[in-house]
């Protein structure tokens, strides 16, 4: 199976220490995975914003930096939303036949990471661990757009020596919302609040989430509130052993 990673533009640029882990995690399961050099933006943020034709350009690149591959990973629940759902729209939209083709070919292969790891390799535990206190938060797009369902709470509940206690209204958005957070700026961090607030309620050590950009979110309302409370992505707490536990290379609260 040729596999490649999708790193997403704010892992690329922000938090490198997810893709590394996403890359730790697949070759530790015999999977040995790719990083296409040619891969830029998958276009979600022009199409959340209703810039449809100046998508059309990341759709491009997109199909020509995964064609040929057997599944494309990505750990974001909302590029792996944007990929499946909003590439079709764009590629309709160009009126360019040989985009929709290419189109329909890549996105029923693209995973978010948790699909990946129990519908793909048919594995919920994956020789982690991570002896810490953690409550999931599921991210709006991974739950409501790509369907992850319990997947990640599986693949959580699988890792030795973590405890897993439940989010009270896990299923509230945190408020980031790409470009909403900066747009309607106090709402944003008004919901970040109520967010961090129940985080803070379960007494966990550790958040974890699917979407670095909803981590960055929340852990700065976290951060400023001197929580103490870390936030980490899923695939930096799958990669976890028992020989190497990382502080966490995402965002710190």
């Amino acid at each position: 199976m040729r596999v490649a990673l999708m790193v997403t533009c704010v892992n690329d640029v922000m938090f490198p220490g997810t893709g590394r882990a996403v890359v730790r995690l697949l070759r530790r399961l015999g999977v040995e995975v790719d990083f296409p050099g040619a891969q830029t933006c998958c276009g979600q943020p022009m199409v959340n914003t209703g810039y449809l034709d100046e998508a059309v350009p990341a759709v491009r690149s997109f199909v020509a930096a995964f064609e040929g591959y057997d599944a494309v990973v990505t750990p974001s629940g909302s590029c792996a939303g944007s990929v499946r759902h909003q590439h079709r729209l764009v590629a309709e939209r160009s009126g360019d036949a040989g985009l929709v083709a290419a189109v329909a070919a890549t996105s029923p292969r693209t995973y978010e990471l948790s699909e990946f790891l129990v519908d793909v390799l048919g594995r919920t535990d994956v020789g982690a661990y991570f002896p810490h206190t953690v409550t999931y938060h599921p991210t709006c797009h991974s739950l409501r757009m790509v369907g992850v369902g319990d997947r990640p709470r599986r693949l959580l509940e699988s890792v030795r020596g973590l405890r897993l206690v439940d989010l009270p209204k896990a299923e509230e958005c945190c408020g980031f919302g790409g470009t909403f957070a900066v747009k309607n700026a106090d709402t944003s961090v008004a919901m970040g609040s109520d967010k961090a607030r129940h985080v803070r309620e379960t007494g966990a050590e550790v958040l974890v989430a699917g979407d670095n950009s909803c981590l960055m979110h929340i852990g700065g309302v976290l951060g400023r509130g001197r929580s103490g409370v870390r936030v980490m992505h899923l695939a930096e707490v799958l990669a976890a052993t028992e020989e190497s536990v990382p502080a966490g290379s995402g965002p710190i609260a």
